[in-house]
Order: C-alpha cells, then sequence, then structure tokens
C-alpha cells in the first residue's frame, strides 16, 4: 500500500498496479532536467512519479508553488513524515455513471519541511484507485506565512515517451471549452513543432501512452481555487511534457490564487487504464469531491426536456415563434412523451433584468399550464444579469415555480469565477432551484457537493449543426473519451433530420445533422446528462417509431459498462436503470461490423428492442429496423453500424 525511507514515500492502488512515488532529488533548483534522472536525495526538489503494472507512466516531475513575494515552496524540502491510511466507503449519487459508488482508495499524507529560510512547511496528499491517481497542495498555518497569496503551480507531468494526444486548443483563459479535440503526438506541440508554448490546453487531456496504458489529466474540488490549464515549455523536438498553468485572477495579474490558510489546490488527477473504456467509467472525480452539502435532495429529480431553440422554436404550424402559446405547446409535446422537464430558452426576461419578463413569453403561465400536465418548467438566464440579481431572482422563481436554471455564457472558471459556481449551487438549493451550467468550464465533480447542479455544456454539441460541419460522426466517438471523462456533458442530441455527409447543409430552423438515426438514439446510452435534451421540434418526432427508445430511455443511471471501443472510431455503453439495461453504440463514419456479449445482463431473459441502421442507412440514413427478440446473458448482438451509424437497444427482463 505504502512505504517511506529518506527522501522517498511511494502509494499503490488497492490492486497494487497503479503506483505513485514522491521523491526529494538534489541539485535541481529549477525545471527538471530533460531525462530527470537526479539521484534521491534526503532533501531537495520535490518530484512524483507514477508507474502502471510495473511500468514508467511518469517520469520524475516537480511539483512546486510560486508564492507571491516568496521563494518557490517545493524545491528545497525534506520528508518530516508519510503518513498511510486507506479507506472503503459507499456513498450515493442522484445522477451519474452509478447510483451507488465504492469509493475504494489507498491514502498517503506527506509533509515536507524546507531545510532552510524560514523552514516553511508543505503538505502533499495522495490518493491511488485503482483506475487514477491523485494528489493536492495543502500549505498549512505556520508562523512563516500569513496568508496564501499564489503566483503560479508549477505542477510538471513529464510523461515516460512521446504520447498520441487528444488536445483541447483553447484560444484563453474565456473560452466556453467549445472545441474539438484533435489527435496528434505531444511532440508536435513543442515550440520547434510550430506551436506556441504559451498554447492552452484545455482538460482533460487524453493520451495513449504506447505499451504501457492510456491516461487522461483532470482536476477535482475545485473549491476556492483556480481552474489548471497545460501548456508545454519544452521548446524542445523531445518535450513530451507538460507544467500546469492556473487561470488568472480578474482583479491582480500576478496572482492566480489567494486566500487564508491552510489551503489546499484542486486535486490534480491521473486516471489511467490498459484500457480506454475503463477511464469512461471511472468514479475518481465525483469521489475526489466533497459528500452532498443538501440536507434534503428529494426535489432534486433527473429528467429530460422538451426544448424550444434547437429547431427555431417552431410551433404547430411550422413557423418560428417565441409566445406562451408556442411554450405550451412544447409543453403538450413533452407531457404526451413522459418527459420530466420543458425548457425555455433565451428572450423571455426584460434587457438586463432577469426579475422581469418582456412580455413575450410568460413564464408563470407556462408553468402553471406546465404543472396541470404534471411537467416542470426551466428557463435560461445570462450569466451576467444571473451574477447580479441572484439574490432578488431566485425567490421569485421558486414563488413562480420554476424547477430549474440553464445559466449560459459564463465563460471563466478563475477562482473568483470557481467560487460563483458554488454560491449559485448554495442560493439555488436554498430555493430549489436545479441548474444547467452552459458557455461553461468541465466539470470538475461539484455535483456530488450540490447535486442539484445536473449538467455542464463545456462542449461543441449539436448546436453547432446549425452552423457548420463541427458536429459530425468523427466528433461524437471522441466525446465520450475526451470530455465526457470530466462528468455530464450537455450536448444536447436527438436531432432527427438525420443526412449523409454530402446532403449536410448548416441552417438555423429545422437543422440537420450528420449521421444515422440509429447514431443520435445511441447518444441517449452513451452520453451522460442528468438533465437531457430531446432536442428537435415535436413535429420532427411524430409517427417516428425510434422515437419510443427515446421516450424510454432514462436521464440517470444505476451503472455503466463500456463493451468497447476507441477514441473517435466507435464506442458501445451499456447503462442499468432498475432490472433495465439500455445499449448505446456509435461508429465514425467507417462502416462497422461489432460482436456485443450480453454477459453484463442478469440472470434469465430480457426482451431485446432493437433500433438498428436500415440496410440502406448509408444512403437514407433515418432508415431505421426495429427488431424484438428474446436474449440472455450469453446472448451476442452483432449489429452492422453504417458510416455514421448507430445500434440502440433497450434489455428489458422477462418474467419467470
Amino acid at each position: 500500500m505504502a512505504f517511506a525511507q529518506a527522501g522517498v514515500a511511494a502509494l499503490s492502488s488497492p490492486d497494487g498496479r497503479l503506483a505513485i512515488e514522491f521523491r526529494t532529488v538534489a541539485g535541481h533548483p529549477g525545471p527538471l532536467a530533460t531525462q530527470g534522472r537526479q539521484p534521491v536525495s534526503e532533501g531537495g526538489q520535490l518530484v512524483y512519479l507514477v508507474s502502471f503494472q510495473a511500468k514508467a507512466l511518469i517520469e520524475p516531475s516537480a511539483l512546486r508553488l510560486d508564492l507571491k513575494d516568496q521563494p518557490p515552496l517545493g524545491q528545497d524540502v525534506r520528508i518530516v513524515s508519510a503518513m498511510p491510511s486507506k479507506v472503503d466507503e459507499t456513498y450515493r449519487l442522484i445522477a451519474g455513471k452509478a447510483s451507488s459508488v465504492r469509493n475504494v482508495y489507498n491514502a498517503l499524507r506527506l509533509e515536507l519541511e524546507e531545510r532552510g529560510g524560514s523552514g516553511r512547511k508543505l503538505v502533499m496528499e495522495a490518493r491511488a484507485y485503482d483506475d487514477a491517481v491523485a494528489f493536492r497542495y495543502l500549505v498549512p498555518e505556520q508562523p512563516a506565512l500569513h496568508e496564501f497569496r499564489l503566483a503560479k503551480e508549477e505542477t510538471e507531468f513529464r510523461i515516460v515517451k512521446d504520447p498520441f494526444l487528444w488536445a483541447l486548443f483553447l484560444p484563453n483563459f474565456r473560452s466556453m471549452y467549445e472545441s474539438e479535440f484533435i489527435k496528434l503526438s505531444a511532440s508536435s506541440l513543442s515550440n520547434q513543432g510550430g506551436v506556441s508554448s504559451t498554447q492552452l490546453l484545455g482538460l482533460p487531456l487524453l493520451m495513449e501512452v504506447p505499451g504501457v496504458a492510456w491516461m487522461a489529466i483532470t482536476e477535482a474540488d475545485l473549491r476556492d481555487y483556480a481552474s489548471m490549464y497545460l501548456v508545454n515549455p519544452s521548446g524542445t523536438w523531445a518535450g513530451h511534457w507538460f507544467e500546469s498553468t492556473l487561470s488568472p485572477h480578474p482583479d491582480d495579474a500576478e496572482t492566480a490564487v489567494s486566500g487564508a490558510l491552510p489551503h489546499h489546490s484542486a486535486w490534480r488527477v491521473l486516471q489511467v487504464a490498459a484500457d480506454p473504456g475503463r477511464l469512461v467509467e471511472s468514479n475518481a472525480v465525483t469521489s475526489l469531491n466533497p459528500e452532498s452539502a443538501i440536507a434534503d435532495t428529494a426535489w432534486i429529480r433527473p429528467g429530460k426536456a422538451s426544448w424550444d431553440w434547437w429547431s427555431g422554436s417552431l410551433g404547430p404550424d411550422g413557423k418560428g415563434a417565441y409566445t406562451t402559446d408556442n411554450m405550451k405547446y412544447y409543453v403538450d409535446f413533452a407531457a404526451q412523451s413522459g418527459f420530466e422537464y420543458m425548457l425555455v430558452d433565451a428572450g423571455w426576461s426584460a434587457r438586463g433584468d432577469i426579475t422581469k419578463m418582456n412580455g413575450r413569453v410568460d413564464i408563470p403561465e407556462v408553468v402553471r399550464y406546465a404543472a396541470s400536465k404534471k411537467v416542470k418548467v426551466w428557463i435560461w438566464l445570462g450569466y451576467g444579469e444571473t451574477a447580479r440579481q441572484m439574490a432578488d431572482a431566485f425567490p421569485l422563481y421558486e414563488k413562480w415555480g420554476v424547477a430549474g436554471l440553464k445559466i449560459d455564457f459564463i465563460e471563466r472558471d478563475d477562482q473568483v469565477g470557481i467560487d460563483w459556481y458554488y454560491r449559485v449551487a448554495e442560493l439555488a438549493a436554498q430555493h430549489h432551484l436545479m441548474l444547467d451550467f452552459h458557455g461553461a468550464t468541465k466539470p470538475t465533480g461539484m455535483e456530488r457537493t450540490f447535486p442539484n447542479v445536473l449538467g455542464y455544456e463545456a462542449v461543441a454539441g449539436m448546436e453547432q449543426s446549425k452552423a457548420g460541419s463541427r458536429d459530425n460522426p468523427d466528433q461524437h466517438v471522441t466525446l465520450p473519451f475526451t470530455r465526457m471523462l470530466a462528468g455530464p456533458m450537455d450536448y444536447t442530441p436527438g436531432g432527427f433530420r438525420n443526412v449523409t455527409k454530402a446532403e449536410f447543409e448548416a441552417r438555423s430552423l429545422e437543422p440537420m445533422v450528420m449521421g444515422t438515426r440509429a447514431h443520435q438514439l445511441a447518444m441517449y446510452a452513451i452520453y451522460q446528462a442528468a438533465f437531457q435534451m430531446v432536442s428537435d421540434c415535436p413535429s420532427a418526432y411524430k409517427d417516428q417509431p425510434a422515437f419510443e427508445f427515446i421516450k424510454a430511455a432514462p436521464a440517470a443511471w444505476d451503472e455503466t459498462r463500456v463493451l468497447n471501443g476507441a477514441p473517435g472510431e466507435y464506442i458501445t455503453v451499456a447503462r442499468r436503470r432498475g432490472g433495465e439495461w439500455f445499449l448505446g453504440s456509435m461508429t465514425n463514419w467507417e462502416a462497422r461490423d461489432l460482436d456485443l456479449p450480453l454477459a453484463f445482463l442478469g440472470a434469465g431473459q430480457y426482451r431485446a428492442e432493437i433500433y438498428a441502421d436500415a440496410a440502406d442507412a448509408d444512403r437514407l440514413p433515418r432508415n431505421t429496423s426495429i427488431v424484438k427478440q428474446t436474449v440472455s446473458r450469453s446472448t451476442h448482438l452483432k449489429p452492422h453500424l453504417a458510416p455514421g451509424g448507430g445500434y440502440a437497444v433497450r434489455l428489458v427482463p422477462l418474467k419467470p
């Protein structure tokens, strides 16, 4: 589990395959040398190493905090004590990959002290799970420091050899994380590779380290901290390593994070597995967050929602109309389909004032009407107005009977911005309001602490199909292995105007989507979203037998299994709710034949309702074959997926 000796402390996962080691090394006042082969010393620069199945994964990598007006903390320290522990507990999630999570890990608390100067103290906390290792800095209360003012966190990630990356390039610290994950070698990010050393990489960062492991770098529990990005500062063609950079404080460009002592960083999370599907199944991000801060959660309910915006607010006459009557039309559709919610998107409030309506849509009336149909209503808000008026607006929305808020265009994850996510979640909970963050940073597990946070966007989702070709099957089968590793993803699926690549045209009204109809159905089993959109207009689903799969699919799950897949190529996910399973397969633009063993099923027989690409779906992607058959855990399903195709199966246990 853990061991310590002079200058070394190590921690391994419960199954023994994954290990993290901390060392102090001599002769290293600055960034580590290219090969990182410094001898172990009883004092010096603090570094860490990671191995998987006895193979090196992370070479010695520096751990250092640059405190404002102070020497760097971590560059000349000695290990004072190493205290191991272990945890085996179970916690519950209202929404997630599983409803009950067994949280098993080994832990280490490493206390360090500077060898010179004022003898400042630093603590490293580490956890080793079977599918992840994580560590964070803790600066304790001490006479030598009176406050925490962090100029820069210098955490290095030195990969043992040049990995293949799926990298999210972001333009600055105020983006919406809505870009593609691009596959390339890490060495191509070096200065000599033509990319600036200041180019920001968003998290999660997925990589394949050939012959060693699949790994994703992300973070968890950001409260009172700033988001981490990665850069490659190597300046050399052999520089397959990364360094942390934090979103800067909006009021002080020289400070990233400030606060009282003790102060801890966010968790730096390394998800590691032999197969990328295991990363998708991991619950490490939520497990690294505190338990629920909301005592009564009975009012928090995941669900699907009808939505007016994506199709252009098309009404029953086929024309766009942002009116109270048209919102009632979408409420009727939700009620008829068995959906829990209807989302009224942007345009209802007065300019600059979210406590007043502008006369276009009467929100209390829509809420009243929806309640008569056993449907609840969410409303759209802009970040700026919400930040200014939420103390007055949230009690008003609770009085109106609004169920949840989609808050858009947040575009920040500095320390003040992160603090706002927590404050808004806490205030919303006081007024029984659920939340869906759009134009936002990626999730970091706060949905465990504030389970009223049901969703985050932070993805180039299906809305992109209204403007261009960015939303396509190649992207669809990359997202589960990249963006979705961080947590819930409000991609907004359900487009039923399915076309081939050649037929696709971007348009705002009645938008098209690339790929087959079965491909869109499969998203309801593959994409994790507790507040799940059914994005097209009601008429698009009218008299369409394939719509039955969407109607039946839950938005929260008891269990998740990834059966197969490779980033950018294909994926199959099976999720269980109660006794039923929902399975989804998607492929990129390559046609594909799959063999899907149903060994995950329980005992007995199941009725399989299968929605597959029809024989002509390569030319007519709306065509779907729907069959029913009896299966068991010994059955293998063998679908053929068309280019941009999919496969969706509902598995219902049969009574003996």
